[in-house]
This record gives structure tokens, sequence and C-alpha cells, in this order.
């Protein structure tokens, strides 16, 4: 798991859309900030913030200009924050001493401020024991079912089915258990099937075919996108291969 980035950003004009690999948890501090994730409007100001999840395709604007804590994490606990709005009690006193912090070049904000984020942001949430007796999830055995039926255009529904949940519950379930959205946990599956085949040697052909790449292009593009040396924060294309 990659370490957590704390940095303080300012925001104006949109710079177009793009996507990460990780957790993006933004707490404004001043102005507005207006946002579209995955064509849903969203906005932060000043005491208030958002969890984007990874591969969730944004973009933000603040025609008058906004200022924003933001953490760049991997750590799958945030996922149960996405449906919660952060309490500006717990939160907002923190996020502007940890902006100041990283002003001042303190190591310690850096070091300590995420997880110290992640606690105060659960905290204004009641603790609901009913989800710790719920049925657990054989999360191996859906992999294994749906390495099954690659070639099938395999949807949340399909999955939810499996564990006898419905589709919301499952994505609740998939979210808070492995740090992704059902069609995410899914599309990292069949890459992760096609770059095990590519290692054994496959063509590319093959590999698609097995994994249900629309076309071997596809999975090329797919896979190209992997290597942390050509990925940045800018606009990242869609490799339009079935979810």
């Amino acid at each position: 798991m990659q370490a957590p980035v704390l940095s303080l950003r300012h925001y104006g004009a949109s710079p177009g859309s793009h996507s990460h690999g990780h957790f993006q948890v933004l707490l404004g501090l001043s102005g507005t900030l207006e946002l579209e994730v995955d064509g849903r409007g969203q906005r932060v100001v000043s005491g208030g913030g958002c969890v984007i999840e990874p591969g969730a395709r944004h973009d933000f604007a603040s025609p008058q200009g906004s200022q924003c804590l933001v953490l760049d994490s991997a750590d799958p606990g945030w996922a149960r924050c996405m449906a919660q709005a952060p309490g500006a009690h717990h939160t907002l006193p923190l996020a502007r001493y940890l902006a100041l912090a990283l002003q001042q070049g303190s190591a310690l904000a850096q070091q300590h401020g995420p997880a110290l984020l992640l606690e105060a942001w659960q905290a204004c949430h009641t603790f609901n024991p009913s989800v710790q007796r719920r049925r657990p999830i054989d999360w191996n055995a859906l992999h294994a079912w749906a390495a099954a039926h690659w070639h099938r255009p395999l949807q949340a529904a399909d999955l939810a089915a499996q564990v006898y949940l419905s589709p919301a519950q499952f994505a609740d379930r998939c979210r808070a258990e492995q740090g992704l959205a059902p069609m995410a946990w899914l599309r990292s599956l069949r890459l992760e099937q096609a770059q095990w085949l590519r290692g054994q040697g496959l063509p590319v052909a093959e590999v698609a075919r097995r994994t249900g790449y629309r076309s071997p292009s596809a999975l090329t593009a797919a896979l190209r996108r992997t290597t942390p040396a050509l990925r940045d924060d800018g606009p990242v294309p869609r490799d339009g291969t079935a979810p």
C-alpha cells in the first residue's frame, strides 16, 4: 500500500476530468469547489468534504477560487466514509491545523495527519454493531465465479445475486470490505488475471479472449496504464473494455 500524501491545494478553472488509483479526500478550507464525480454533481464548502473512490472520473472548478486540504490515500478505511459527510466540529479544526503545519513544513503532519483525519471523519458517526453480525461474503469464491464468467458482460447485480444480496447492499459491502465499488473491483480482478496470463507467455489476443476484453488493443491499453511510469494525475482515457 502506497504511503498517504497530504497537500494543500488551490482550485480555480477546470483542468479537465481525470481519475486516480487511490482514494482522494477533499476537505474545504475556504471558498466553494464544484465537483462532478462519475456524472454526479457535488459541492465542497468550508468545513465540508467528500471522498472520491479509486477509478472514479472527476472534474472540478471554482470560479471564485477555493482552498482544500487534500489527502491521497490507499487506506480501504476511507471506503466507509464515502456515504458520510465529515463532522465540521471534528474535521475542520484538524484540517486547518494540518494545513498550517504543512505550510510550515511539519513532518509530523504528513506522518500522522492521514490517520487522524480518518479517525476524526468517523468519530461523528455512530458505530453500528449490526454490521459485525452480517453474514460474511466469501470473496475468494466470488472471485473464482467471476473468473469463470469473463465471457459474459458481468454487472454488479450478477455479483450481488451470487451472495444473495441486493445490488445496493452488495455495493456497500464491497466498498467497506474491498475498498472499491463493485465494477471497479471486478475490473481489478479482470486485469489481474490478464497480467498473470501474459506472464505465462500467452499471446495478447488469447489473453483478451479469455478475460473478456473487447479487443487485444483494449487489453494492451489497460495493461499499459498499470505501469507506474505512465500514470499521472492528468486525464486518463477509458479503455472501453467490458466491466
